[in-house]
């Protein structure tokens, strides 16, 4: 160690090691890095599985069994549930356990283990009852309701709108990304629109400029990629919810939407609702959702029948006869409502 840091000033020597309050800390007489890496797993270090499991929790609830995610400091809140926290530790740690019987530290045992609990199986609708008792939740009593993190909304809306192209591997693509976002970059950078197959993929490949990220991704809570981020923030703007509505991209994924919901009017426009809630949430619609969008659409098609030219500009180069892309264009407000409420 260097005297008040001095490096003119060498004071006691100091070997590789770790803290003496930390449990499990057998080393030998010098320490290396695999010796960390073996205390890191240590049965008798119970920190890593703590840490892992409580962040594993955090994505599937919004917050972990302890609040502080990226600190499990003495001062810091004690966990929700200390119990469930201690137990889900050790049976992730644990070789032979029920959900891992044949290896440790098995994060897909991990995973189904919570998805097929009944907490997690619990509606998200809010309880008036709990509003006193338990205003944040913290007891469980009901699922947590929050939205997709930024790059899975858009992955969202092109897996219900079925353009999503699901290839794995392979190199950055550029989706869609407005005029002027890297003119005032220090270097020079130029963004040109991948083609329309590759574009449709997962946010996963979007390259990403870590000094002049995507409005987009920086508008739905991001990470900028400069700092360590363990918990992503979940904010609720105006500016969101008019972007789902009028980005390109989005009314892209609407047009595509609405050409997979049924084409024969025979069926009436319920099959077409019912099938929009089965594509964007998984369900039937209920009767006061049903009746609520069955008008919705009435609407549009008496608007767009008054105006065909606004149809047109809503769905772009279509150039089908006129009642077509009337019916069109209602269909694709219509799924831009189905779409984006399963982004909640």
């Amino acid at each position: 160690m260097f005297v008040r840091g001095n490096p003119e000033k060498p004071g006691d020597r100091v070997e590789p090691g770790l803290p003496a309050f930390l449990p499990g800390a057998e080393l030998q007489a010098k320490a290396t890095r695999l010796d960390l890496a073996r205390w890191i797993v240590s049965p008798t270090n119970p920190l890593t599985a703590r840490v892992t499991v409580n962040r594993v929790w955090q994505a599937y609830f919004g917050l972990g069994l302890v609040e502080t995610e990226n600190d499990f400091g003495v001062q810091t809140p004690p966990p929700s549930h200390p119990a469930l926290l201690d137990w889900l530790a050790s049976e992730f740690m644990r070789p032979g356990g029920a959900s891992a019987p044949s290896q440790r530290w098995n994060l897909k045992a991990l995973h189904r283990q919570i998805v097929l609990s009944s907490t997690y199986r619990q509606a998200s609708a809010r309880r008036p009852d709990l509003d006193a008792v338990d205003p944040r939740n913290r007891l469980l009593a009901r699922q947590q309701r929050f939205r997709l993190e930024a790059e899975a909304i858009r992955d969202n809306a092109l897996a219900v709108s079925g353009l999503l192209d699901s290839r794995i591997g392979g190199p950055s693509i550029y989706p869609f990304q407005h005029e002027g976002v890297l003119n005032f970059r220090a270097t020079k950078a130029e963004w040109v629109m991948s083609p329309p197959g590759d574009r449709h993929r997962r946010g996963l490949y979007v390259w990403f400029w870590r000094l002049t990220p995507s409005p987009y991704l920086t508008l739905f809570d991001a990470p900028d990629a400069v700092t360590t981020a363990t918990r992503r923030l979940r904010s609720n703007t105006p500016t969101q919810a008019l972007t789902l509505l009028n980005d390109p991209v989005f009314i892209e994924c609407a047009r595509a939407l609405a050409k997979r919901l049924p084409l024969c009017r025979a069926e009436g426009d319920p099959a077409v609702v019912r099938a929009a809630f089965q594509l964007g949430l998984g369900r039937e619609p209920s009767t006061g959702e049903m009746n609520l969008l069955i008008e919705a659409l009435a609407a549009q098609r008496a608007e767009f029948s008054s105006s065909p030219a606004a149809a047109r500009r809503l769905l772009g180069d279509d150039r089908s006869p006129e009642h077509h892309v009337v019916e069109q264009a209602a269909r694709t407000i219509l799924a831009q409502i189905g779409e984006h409420t399963s982004e909640i």
